[in-house]
């Protein structure tokens, strides 16, 4: 997909820990960097995913995650993970994700993730609110690329 097509990216730096012995970053880390971009995508939106009191009225369960590896990412190597929201449905959104290292730029990973809205006090999924919904929607349709 084309970068441009994403209207919303993070920028984040490959620390040593989470490189395994090989020297590049440990496959499961990956989904690590997509967490941090996925509250940044929504602290972009102004819903805090962290916080107590806006997770009673939106709050995400993963429940599939699909990841593709094209070339290893180094520590030090600074990347952009690039989030755009694809579908939202009753209760659930469909994101794809794209990690590119910066200069030389290359892409490293595709991918798409499907988040259920969720109820932790009742340990089930909810139907998506609407405010966040045209939210999401909103930004997704006429907003401008964040520099992240």
């Amino acid at each position: 997909m084309p970068k441009e097509d994403f209207r919303f990216h993070h920028t984040l730096r490959v620390r040593w820990g989470e490189c395994d012995a090989q020297g590049i970053v440990f496959n499961a880390q990956y989904l690590n960097f997509v967490e941090v971009a996925q509250a940044e995508y929504f602290r972009n939106l102004g819903v805090l995913l962290y916080d107590k009191q806006s997770r009673k009225h939106f709050d995400v369960a993963t429940v599939t995650a699909k990841l593709d590896f094209l070339a290893p990412a180094r520590v030090d190597d600074m990347l952009s993970i690039y989030m755009r929201v694809s579908k939202i449905g009753n209760t659930s959104i469909r994101v794809l994700v794209e990690i590119h290292r910066q200069g030389p730029e290359e892409l490293l990973t595709t991918g798409e993730l499907v988040y259920v809205t969720y109820n932790s006090d009742e340990g089930k999924s909810r139907p998506m609110p609407v405010d966040v919904r045209d939210l999401i929607t909103r930004f997704e349709e006429l907003g401008s690329p964040s520099p992240g």
